[in-house]
């Protein structure tokens, strides 16, 4: 680990990079690490690792690997296309009101009366709103 020097109030202290900002490497583990997986990555690939692994806090690329696969919330493509579908469908749903709200307007406009049905339908824009806010909320899209 590379030491450096730290200056505060006057005291110089010479400290070590993973006293300040922690180790890169994993913390030692009681079992053996006795497993390996090799990966091959192209230019770009390995960029984007590099990149992420500084992002993280300057850790090291296979600690980025083992962490990140490791997490609880991972999502894999199949997820996200899960997710991707349920907006759709959402939207389709949204369409459909947005079209019964507009028939609305227009009787309410050229009637010049209030639809006794109206209030349910923006009870189902309000239901459709607030499904969307959850499924929304409940995936991570950072």
């Amino acid at each position: 680990m590379g030491a450096g020097s730290l200056r505060w109030r006057g005291l110089e202290l010479l400290v070590r990079r993973s006293q300040l900002f922690g180790r890169s490497r994993r913390e030692n583990s009681e079992s053996p690490r006795d497993k390996r997986y090799v990966v091959y990555v192209n230019a770009e690939e390995q960029a984007a690792l590099e990149a992420r692994a500084v992002v993280a806090g300057g850790i090291t690329v296979p600690r980025l690997l083992v962490e990140s696969a490791m997490n609880a919330n991972v999502q894999t493509r199949s997820d996200v296309r899960k997710f991707i579908a349920g907006v759709f469908e959402l939207q389709d749903g949204l369409a459909a009101i947005g079209n019964n709200v507009n028939q609305i307007a227009k009787y309410a406009n050229t009637e010049r009366v209030y639809p006794s049905d109206a209030e349910a339908t923006f009870e189902e824009v309000r239901r459709v709103a607030r499904l969307i806010e959850a499924t929304v909320q409940s995936w991570d899209l950072t």
